[in-house]
């Protein structure tokens, strides 16, 4: 759910390697080979990303802090979380223009069906930049936890969100320094493929 994150990520790539970024939280299985070499390298740094910051010591600090009963939903909640501070540290010229290229890619290619409801919305209400409020940000947390099964754990995690929102700053600062140094990519010899939107999918 970290949209802006991944796509900071990213940004050196082509576009088809960037919409793979964005789009990657839907599309099942190992098999990309339905999609266009750069999008399934992006769909693939993307995954790279989500197992690397899962085991971050910054985002394994934070989840002990969540509390007991909701801690297995807090990587959720704190990936959004974390657009949230890059939202508001990086705002300037550049990630305005990042964020345009996103909703660009997103109204010219359409997003797999598990995220066909969301992309829409994300873009017509601009979710990318409203990140910098954190009380959109709690928001969109809950708003999630509604499309999980049985209570909404995400939403009974925002009191501590906004509790423990000091150290979580200091966890995103640690998290991104190294998360940027290390992990952003230009997706290759796969950007050469070109932005014919027929690459996309066969």
């Amino acid at each position: 759910m970290n949209f802006l994150a991944h796509a900071w990520l990213a940004h050196p790539g082509s576009d088809e390697f960037l919409y793979g970024n964005l789009i990657a939280d839907g599309v099942k299985g190992q098999d990309l080979t339905a999609w266009s070499p750069a999008v399934a390298s992006g769909i693939r740094h993307h995954r790279r990303v989500d197992a690397w910051v899962d085991r971050h010591p910054s985002v394994l600090k934070a989840k002990q802090r969540a509390p007991k009963a909701q801690r297995r939903y807090a990587g959720i909640a704190l990936d959004i979380v974390w657009d949230h501070f890059l939202a508001r540290q990086q705002a300037g010229e550049q990630q305005h223009q990042l964020i345009e290229r996103c909703y660009h890619l997103l109204r010219v290619w359409p997003a797999p069906q598990r995220l066909s409801t969301m992309m829409p919305l994300l873009v017509e209400h601009d979710w990318l930049r409203r990140y910098a409020d954190f009380d959109f940000t709690c928001r969109a947390v809950a708003g999630v936890g509604k499309r999980l099964t049985g209570p909404n754990r995400l939403a009974e995690l925002v009191p501590w969100l906004y509790e423990d929102y000091p150290c979580l700053e200091v966890d995103f600062t640690a998290l991104w320094e190294e998360c940027r140094d290390t992990l952003t990519s230009g997706g290759g010899a796969a950007e050469s493929e070109g932005l014919s939107t027929s690459r996309i999918k066969p």
